[in-house]
């Protein structure tokens, strides 16, 4: 298949637009239209996972951390990064990433950490905001069904694990066309009333322009009435972190040990314990110190992630059982998501996890 087939399907399924400001997701080194042939899949992008890939057949590499995170100047591979894409290019190999836009995804990193630890109901820890929108347009009764349905599949109507959502109100609706008018119903000139039907859904915003492209090459009107508006409603389903529960209630000493046996770390580094057992759970893979707050308020019992530092520790101490269970260990996890979205789409198409360990953290 072609590279932007593959591409495309993933900046919509997984939202570039999700992604941090500082962030680099997406296509970074590559021509769009050149033929993949199988995909190697790995957390870090590095020159031994390159050079797996060429070994395998593979011509695109899928990592979680982008390759560039800055701008570059010059390539003459005296860089790291800069040897990479040197070597990338000159072998015709691809590499796209999938960074902060997986994390913040509500099947992404966090989740299937959650997952992995056997949480159940599992939600975001802090949930995605300004993000979904809301749309009110009104349809002649008799194409109720057409119109509602392209507005759907176009990703609308998507609440929790819910779909085609939506509400309908009937009335009345006027218009009157001028002489450069050709209307669907009534006469130009003339005042006409005709029975709608006012449909209101919700989506989110990557997907403005496709739920309005299906709105208006569906309906039926020469002039489509609709309204977009900002909802302020938190997304329980997308956004940093997780919050779930363990079936039932375990020692702190037996949580971490399943946080260790869990994620393979060399070791976990933890908070004062509280002396409380451990039920509640708060997860986010990488670094995710910054939502230590989040974690406290949202009650839980214990909050693992990576990559804390020495004063997060005070910050936990007494409210709650912090873990370090490592950066490359929360996430190492996140090919598996990757590869689930590839194969449920192109089921014949080949996928590879990397064997290579590019965990840049030694344990004695």
């Amino acid at each position: 298949m072609k590279l932007i087939e593959l591409t495309d399907f993933l900046d919509s399924s997984i939202p570039l637009s999700f992604q941090e400001d500082y962030d680099n997701s997406g296509l970074q080194v590559g021509d769009p239209g050149m033929e993949v042939k199988s995909v190697l899949l790995a957390l870090d992008m590095t020159e031994k996972v390159l050079d797996e890939a060429i070994a395998s057949g593979c011509n695109l590499i899928i990592t979680h951390h982008p390759l560039i995170f800055s701008g570059i100047k010059r390539l003459t591979g005296k860089s790291t990064v800069e040897k990479i894409i040197v070597k990338a290019l000159k072998r015709e190999v691809a590499i796209y990433s999938a960074h902060t836009n997986l994390d913040i995804f509500n099947g992404g990193v966090s989740r299937k950490m959650a997952e992995k630890l056997g949480l159940q109901n599992i939600k975001a820890l802090s949930p995605l905001k300004g993000r979904l929108l809301k749309l009110v347009t009104y349809i002649p009764e008799d194409h109720l069904d057409s119109v509602r349905n392209a507005v759907f599949e176009a990703g609308a109507g998507v609440i929790g694990n819910y779909d085609s959502c939506g509400f309908v109100t009937m009335g009345s609706g006027t218009f009157r066309g001028n002489e450069a008018t050709n209307p669907f119903v009534g006469e130009k000139g003339k005042l006409h009333v005709e029975r709608e039907i006012r449909f209101e859904t919700v989506f989110l915003s990557h997907l403005r322009e496709k739920v309005i492209r299906a709105l208006l090459n569906s309906h039926p009107y020469e002039e489509v009435a609709y309204d977009i508006y900002n909802l302020e409603n938190d997304n329980v389903d997308f956004g940093l972190g997780c919050t779930g529960e363990l079936a039932e209630a375990i020692s702190e000493n037996d949580f971490l040990e399943k946080v260790r046996d869990t994620f393979g770390s060399g070791g976990v580094r933890y908070s004062k314990l509280t002396g409380n057992p451990v039920k509640n759970i708060a997860v986010c893979g990488g670094a995710g110190a910054s939502l230590l707050r989040d974690a406290i308020s949202s009650g839980v019992d214990a909050y693992v992630t990576g990559d804390i530092k020495y004063h997060n520790y005070f910050d936990a101490e007494s409210k709650i059982l912090l873990v370090d269970a490592g950066h490359y260990e929360s996430e190492k996890f996140s090919a598996e998501i990757i590869f689930d979205l590839i194969i449920k789409k192109f089921p014949k198409f080949a996928v590879r996890f990397s064997k290579t360990d590019t965990n840049p953290i030694n344990y004695l």
